[in-house]
């Protein structure tokens, strides 16, 4: 199961967009720690296992997807 997680950076152009096998609980919560001042940064890992950390003072919004199995095979057009 993966979870989308699109992350808005105050003063970049681009959102950053990961695919992550946290839970969306799991994401929330390091979103509501960054936020709370628990931390400093709000670190994150993708399905392939590299870390994305913000700064959390430029955190402009997080919007959290519903947790979805992968999708795999071919499509005919």
């Amino acid at each position: 199961m993966a979870v989308e997680v699109k992350i808005g950076v105050q003063h970049a152009p681009r959102e950053i967009v990961i695919e992550s096998e946290q839970t969306a609980e799991e994401v929330e919560r390091a979103v509501a720690d960054a936020l709370s001042g628990k931390a400093q940064l709000l670190s994150l890992e993708d399905d392939h296992g590299r870390k994305v950390l913000v700064p959390a003072d430029r955190l402009a919004y997080v919007e959290i997807g519903e947790q979805s199995a992968r999708k795999v095979g071919f499509s005919a057009l």
